[in-house]
């Protein structure tokens, strides 16, 4: 572990190797580059067919929610309630899925009329998930249904708690169901048993919004929006996008129409609560997954993470401008505050890495702190395993019971991993990537081993080496706009569907500087073409040799209305490596 920690972790370069007869077939089909078949292939885009699908996705090609195992059950249970002008209850989580989910399912049912009020549990004080606490507050607002977006699959006596209190639950959740299904009224998860929906890897919102999607579709059969205007879902979608891009769900299928389109809505600014966040987040245009993963979502997070994230939900919710602009300014220096947090409690897990020999020979990463806060340690969970690759938990401590939150690598199945130490735990829950955990204090080193242990199981030395996966290696003739529009042609990028990473080798270094002491900027002489590039962060490749085989992407780069190609660099060798 420490020799991993002194340096940056060199990672190994594994070109891919797309099967050269689908390839050829592709070319000839689509009539494309061989090299924009290949990449087509290389995200498992085979066919006529699919190449339409991934190229221009169409919201009307979305399957029927319908098809979801429990969707019947909860539409006909919310038809009842709205004939009775009965309350509602949505019950989110505090992360920007569960935020999102919130929204989309409140903003719909006061549209259609139907009384609603919502509750997000604070993370530190009620911690995650249902509980009789939530329970107990939904039916003082008077609910008599409760819905759970993104949390309750694993809630089996909260379901029984809900019953004895009259109150009719019904889950919509995307996690990965226990081995005993909850009692409720109807429970919505792609991944339970005996779901035949043709694609299941949905975030909570997404889930969320197929719902409404079929609720709509029932009132419009019963004549409902002759009397009322029938809501526009697809200006919805700015929420679900918002929702499905910082909840890491593979960007695939059904959720790459969804992010195509929500994008395109949030663009467009018509939802003032998502005008204000772009404004403090200086995002004055078109809006990328990237400027959703890294800009939006983290001050929509930090609200969550730090206090009460139902002011991301009044924020996404309002329709006052000035209040929506008061909220965005909270949420922004809430961020502030969670930047530094992080970094804190960052440096000191590596402080601990470099130096507790107690964890010298570990395979994972399990460390725990009463001094740390428990709404960041996910974050810098995901810091620690892009610095150290191995599966890490990062534990709060407090009065003897912990929070965890857990992050992978992609050899390593985490949700499993927490099964089979699932006994040193209170509770746990997540998917392969990602998790968290309670476990009290005394229970802690025995977790450690037998997660350790596991992970020594099932993972080799070559899992424990992060590897970039090369798309291919190109020719200094490929540089131009041909490339820049085939790579255009494949956004959104995100988990599932990365961007085109290419090899050049021999590139000769013209010149080099570091920005802000950690961004490697150099001018590149390519076949007689100077082309700027940029590394971030990557001041630890100095120094540079003279001449390098380069990891990139090219991008178009606008600077005082001047356009140019630039190759944003991923990582860089000497070429006898």
């Amino acid at each position: 572990m420490r020799l991993i920690l002194e340096k940056l972790i060199e990672r190994r370069w594994r070109l891919k190797n797309p099967d050269p007869h689908l390839v050829k077939k592709l070319t000839e089909e689509m009539k494309i580059s061989p090299l924009h078949a290949a990449l087509l292939v290389n995200r498992g885009i085979e066919t006529q067919l699919q190449v339409a699908e991934f190229i221009t996705p169409k919201l009307s090609s979305m399957s029927d929610p319908f098809l979801m195992k429990g969707v019947e059950e909860a539409v006909e249970r919310i038809l009842i309630a709205q004939s009775r002008s009965e309350t509602i209850c949505i019950h989110g989580d505090y992360d920007v899925d569960g935020v999102t989910a919130v929204v989309v399912l409140t903003a719909f049912f006061r549209a259609v009329s139907i009384p609603v009020c919502y509750l997000i549990p604070r993370r530190i004080e009620e911690g995650y998930g249902l509980s009789r606490d939530g329970i107990d507050e939904a039916k003082r607002l008077g609910a008599k249904v409760l819905i759970t977006v993104d949390c309750g699959i694993t809630s089996v006596a909260e379901a029984d708690y809900c019953r004895e209190s009259g109150i009719d639950l019904i889950i919509t959740d995307h996690h990965t169901p226990g081995e005993i299904i909850p009692a409720a009224c109807a429970v919505i998860n792609p991944l339970q048993p005996g779901c035949n929906a043709p694609f299941n890897k949905l975030a909570g919102v997404g889930i969320a919004f197929k719902l409404a999607v079929a609720l709509r579709s029932r009132l419009r059969r019963e004549g409902y929006f002759e009397s009322i205007p029938e809501p526009n879902l697809k200006e919805y979608l700015d929420l679900v996008a918002l929702g499905t891009i910082a909840d890491l769900v593979p960007l695939v299928g059904e959720n790459r129409t969804i992010v195509l389109y929500g994008l395109q809505e949030m663009a467009t600014s018509s939802r003032v609560g998502i005008a204000a966040l772009k404004k403090v987040a200086d995002i004055k245009a078109e809006v990328s997954t990237v400027d959703v993963g890294f800009r939006l979502a983290p001050r929509l997070n930090a609200a969550g993470r730090l206090d009460d994230a139902k002011r991301g939900v009044e924020l996404l919710l309002t329709s006052d401008p000035e209040l929506a602009a008061h909220l965005a300014e909270e949420l922004d220096v809430a961020n502030r505050e969670r930047q530094t947090i992080e970094k804190e409690i960052f440096a000191e897990a590596l402080d601990r890495l470099l130096n507790d020999e107690t964890l010298k020979g570990r395979t994972a990463v399990v460390l725990a702190s009463g001094n740390w806060h428990p709404g960041v340690i996910g974050i810098v969970a995901s810091r620690v395993v892009e610095r150290c690759h191995r599966p890490t938990i990062l534990i709060a401590m407090q009065n003897g019971e912990g929070k965890g939150s857990g992050r992978s690598i992609p050899a390593f199945h985490l949700y499993n991993a927490l099964a089979a130490s699932a006994e040193h735990l209170v509770k746990f829950g997540g998917h392969r990537q990602a998790a968290g955990i309670s476990i009290l204090e005394q229970n802690l080193a025995a977790f450690y081993d037998l997660f350790d242990g596991h992970a020594v199981e099932n993972l080799t030395a070559e899992d424990l080496i992060p590897a970039y996966a090369v798309d291919a290696e190109i020719s200094p003739e490929d540089l131009g706009e041909q490339l820049l529009s085939i790579i255009n042609s494949l956004k959104p990028f995100g988990m599932g569907n990365s961007e085109p990473l290419f090899l050049l080798r021999g590139v000769e270094v013209v010149s080099h500087r570091l920005i802000k002491d950690s961004h490697l900027k150099m001018s590149l002489n390519i076949n007689g073409r100077i082309v700027d590039s940029i590394g971030f962060k990557m001041a630890g490749k100095l120094p540079v040799p003279e001449f390098i085989d380069i990891l990139f992407t090219p991008e178009l780069n606008v600077w005082k209305g001047k356009k140019s190609l630039q190759l944003r660099l991923r990582d860089i060798r000497s070429p006898e490596k």
